[in-house]
């Protein structure tokens, strides 16, 4: 077997170095973004209880029926490792009452959902989301994709598109779901087993079936406008024209519904080339959650950090070209120098100089693989004569040029020098 017991489960990875530097570059990035737009990071509980994401979700969706990681725990509640970030952070809000009303918040961590394993897609995946709380405004569900799209701008990705459409109000959902099943009972018999079963659970699931033959009866019902009353359309007509003044480019695509119950009125999905036939990097849309009475509105989107990092991995960054490298490595050319180079790498070290140094003593040709096998810039050679002058051998790896140095000048070179 050899090291196959030492890898995670099945659709869990282990990210390290150099590709989690490319996960840091992100979240650094994603953070400034949403931080100029005025929102606030929350972190909630990875468990929850289950009847929330039921609730939120809709006891019909695929993640509840199928994909949930979900038991008792000692008490007997029923719980589950959450599968997406909106439910958490409603439950929250929902908690804050009235005040909610204007909040902006955005989560960044760990989902899980025990599906199929498939490119992009893992049972512990990673999501950025934020939620912009607040009654329908078609500025606010424009501002949210506007912001998505900066981040993915500081993320170096160009060539994705903005699908957006509109779920109605929830009156109108009714109509649209009456109007579906109408039109699909004439050719039901040609639907997945799994379509036949949305026409009465969940018939917006069958727009956005993936097989052949289904796709093919999608293509050819009604946009589920047509089932809306006038103030929706209008609604979704005023995002355009609001997404077009802040020149971000947005396609209406009919066949967009997003398969989550919660979500009223604007629906979007960016899509990547990229990413190959599972495209969609993003999602988001405006919804409407009542929990336990409360009810919480607002606009967000969620994004898979895995397929944002399969793109950018595509495109050519391994996440080398962000890692941290040490810009100085000491060297020990005598045992007498040991812990003064010990002290000496503590004291450059406080004064925010990346430094490195090999702790067990090994040969000075060791200690010089060490420095290039780190991509340390220079070099800081201490041994019995340095001891004796109280000097210290200064060389530029780059170049070989070395030179002998005094504490001070030493000092000042190393807080100075280019990283």
């Amino acid at each position: 077997m050899g090291s196959v017991r030492f890898q995670p489960l099945q659709g869990m990875s282990d990210i390290a170095s150099p590709e989690v530097f490319l996960w840091q570059a992100l979240e650094r990035k994603a953070r400034e973004t949403l931080r100029i737009y005025g929102y606030r990071e929350l972190r909630t509980p990875i468990l929850e209880r289950t009847p929330l994401f039921i609730r939120s979700m809709g006891e019909a969706t695929d993640v509840v029926q199928k994909e949930m990681y979900r038991f008792e725990d000692r008490g007997g509640r029923d719980i589950a490792l959450r599968p997406e970030g909106t439910a958490g952070a409603m439950r929250y809000a929902a908690g804050l009452g009235p005040n909610a009303t204007g909040e902006r918040l955005y989560y960044l961590g760990p989902m899980f959902r025990c599906e199929r394993p498939q490119a992009g897609r893992k049972r512990q995946f990673h999501q950025l989301g934020t939620e912009a709380l607040g009654p329908p405004l078609p500025a606010a569900d424009a501002e949210c994709i506007a912001m998505q799209v900066q981040i993915l701008a500081a993320w170096g990705l160009g060539g994705s598109e903005v699908k957006i459409n509109t779920r109605g109000t929830p009156e109108d959902q009714v109509a649209v779901a009456s109007g579906l099943r109408e039109a699909l009972r004439p050719v039901e018999g040609q639907l997945c087993e799994d379509c036949r079963r949305r026409l009465d659970m969940n018939v917006l699931r069958v727009l956005d079936c993936k097989k052949a033959g289904c796709r093919e009866r999608a293509a050819a019902l009604p946009p589920i406008t047509d089932f809306m009353a006038q103030a929706s359309r209008e609604y979704l007509d005023e995002v355009l024209r609001l997404l077009e003044r802040l020149n971000i480019l947005a396609t209406q695509d009919p066949g967009l519904v997003r398969g989550i119950d919660y979500y009223a009125h604007t629906v979007w999905e960016i899509v990547h080339s990229g990413l190959g036939a599972q495209d969609a990097l993003s999602g988001g849309g405006r919804y409407r959650i009542e929990l336990e009475g409360a009810v919480v509105e607002g606009v967000g989107f969620a994004m898979g950090l895995e397929r944002v990092v399969a793109v950018l991995q595509a495109q050519g960054q391994t996440g080398e070209e962000a890692a941290d490298r040490p810009r100085v490595w000491i060297v020990t050319q005598h045992p007498s120098a040991f812990e003064e180079n010990l002290l000496l790498a503590q004291t450059l070290r406080l004064r925010g100089v990346a430094c490195g140094m090999d702790l067990a003593q090994r040969s000075l040709k060791a200690q010089m693989r060490a420095a290039n096998r780190a991509g340390a810039a220079w070099v800081v050679v201490r041994g019995e004569a340095e001891m004796t002058s109280g000097t210290f051998a200064l060389k530029e790896m780059a170049t070989g040029q070395q030179q002998e140095v005094e504490m001070p000048e030493l000092m000042e070179r190393l807080e100075v020098l280019p990283a």
